[in-house]
């Protein structure tokens, strides 16, 4: 049994990696800290975790808690994650962050998208991005893992097969997206009251959303990515669509490359069906499907997953297996809630 550690446990994230590591047969929760909420039973705060967790209680975060775990999450939110990063890695833990501090591989692309200096330059190229069927090697080689964002998740995943083979150009690209609001995170906000998001969708962070460098680095293309905010809990579908690279090439052969990229993968499902949110409720999974419209000489790449799972928590524990040595599907389902 591998003992565990969660850093900023109290936000959706870290609840659901909470929820997760309770059905992990290796994982055994040993800290969960909360600065926020240090002190509050977590059963208070998520009585759906009262069964799993009936005593545990948020704690503030301290480096001695370190002591003894053999891996570490980071559920913080952006720029947290730097300062406390040198002491995490100095344990020896493995690590994996949720956060977006340690995604992109220089300091100058992050100030790029995030508008303000990187603090730990230094520990950039100790990470691994933990995109598992994409760099798999290189998650297994390291020691340390920056998770994907949630919508890199999905438009990556159904876009690296074709841009890979050649078949799509790698320029012109366009990601539309839509997010249930628990994207959003636990805190409110104006914009994610029930009263402001139900019966409404919205199109934000317009040319220069930060996930959007992800998506670049993950293709070595060029991305115009629109995201949508819309009345729903989670989920994310990515709607994707590129120049084909090569003459007649068909719905089949699209579909063809998708599925011989993830032969294999245990929480990759291509199919002809149109990919569904709520089939990947509760999932590790990514659902996707590809066509070729020959009328408008345009390749279409749809993914869809839990923006909480393989969006975020469930992706995280997929990571932490792998440096662990441990079965990657340990503790992760690829079957979706349903109804």
């Amino acid at each position: 049994m591998a003992s565990i550690g969660i850093i900023g446990a109290s936000g959706y994230t870290g609840a659901e990696l909470l929820r997760l590591c309770a059905g992990h047969p290796e994982l055994d929760v040993a800290f969960a800290t909360g600065d926020s909420q240090a002190g509050t039973e977590v059963a208070e705060l998520y009585p759906s975790l009262a069964g799993a967790y009936p005593h545990r209680r948020f704690e503030s975060f301290h480096a001695g808690l370190l002591d003894g775990v053999d891996g570490v999450f980071l559920g913080l939110p952006h720029g947290a994650s730097q300062a406390v990063m040198g002491e995490v890695l100095a344990s020896g833990a493995k690590v994996v962050d949720l956060g977006a501090d340690f995604r992109l591989p220089d300091a100058a692309t992050y100030e790029q998208w995030y508008g303000e200096a990187h603090t730990r330059p230094d520990l950039l190229d100790r990470f691994a991005y933990g995109l598992p069927e994409l760099y798999r090697e290189q998650i297994v080689a390291s020691g340390a893992v920056a998770n994907p964002g949630c919508y890199p998740t999905a438009a990556s995943l159904a876009l690296a097969p074709l841009v890979r083979a050649g078949l799509v150009q790698a320029e012109g690209i366009v990601v539309n997206a839509v997010s249930g609001v628990s994207g959003a995170g636990r805190p409110p906000k104006p914009t994610t009251t029930f009263c402001a998001v139900d019966e409404d969708v919205t199109a934000y962070g317009l040319l220069a959303h930060r996930h959007t460098a992800e998506m670049d680095m993950n293709l070595g293309a060029t991305v115009l990515f629109t995201p949508h905010l819309v009345p729903m809990n989670r989920g994310i579908l990515a709607t994707c669509t590129a120049r084909p690279a090569v003459p007649d090439l068909g719905t089949e052969a699209v579909l063809e490359a998708m599925a011989r990229a993830y032969a294999g993968e245990p929480f990759v499902v291509v199919s002809e069906r149109p990919p569904s949110t709520k089939a990947t409720l509760g999932s590790n999974a990514v659902h996707l499907t590809a066509r070729h419209d020959a009328r408008t000489g345009t390749v279409l790449a749809i993914g869809a997953i839990d923006n909480l799972g393989k969006g975020a928590s469930g992706a995280a524990v997929q990571n932490m297996n792998l440096l662990l040595g441990l079965d990657e599907s340990a503790g992760l389902t690829c079957a979706g809630l349903y109804p």
